[in-house]
């Protein structure tokens, strides 16, 4: 099973955002789930976490206040609602789940990963 994130392309500063992540098959079956994302060259980086329950949510500082994790089980959706976006925010976005109980924010505590998708934003 990966994951299919999708939403992305390219908007002005200040735009919003929905990048929808859905499984290749079957459905969403995790402990938590987590958006990150990568500009070349540079490491990947943590954006935001949620438990299954959605009780539990975890957000990087750099997006705090603009960014929000949700999920859909009628939909078989994980999303993530970018707001009020900016130049810096501009990488490819990765979605991806654990079924581990203990997590981090660390990419290597996902083990299910999506193909990324794009987003540019314009100043």
């Amino acid at each position: 099973v990966q994951l299919q994130a999708s939403g992305g392309g390219l908007v002005q500063a200040g735009d919003s955002l929905r990048l929808p992540c859905q499984p290749s098959e079957g459905p969403l079956d995790y402990v938590a789930t987590a958006w990150f994302r990568q500009v070349p060259g540079k490491e990947r980086e943590f954006v935001a976490s949620m438990n299954w329950r959605g009780s539990t949510k975890n957000y990087a500082n750099s997006v705090k206040g603009r960014f929000t994790i949700s999920r859909s089980i009628a939909k078989n959706t994980v999303y993530l609602q970018m707001d009020s976006l900016k130049p810096e925010d501009t990488a490819i976005y990765y979605c991806a789940t654990t079924r581990e109980r203990f997590y981090t924010n660390s990419p290597a505590d996902f083990n299910v990963w999506g193909q990324g998708t794009k987003v540019t934003v314009s100043s």
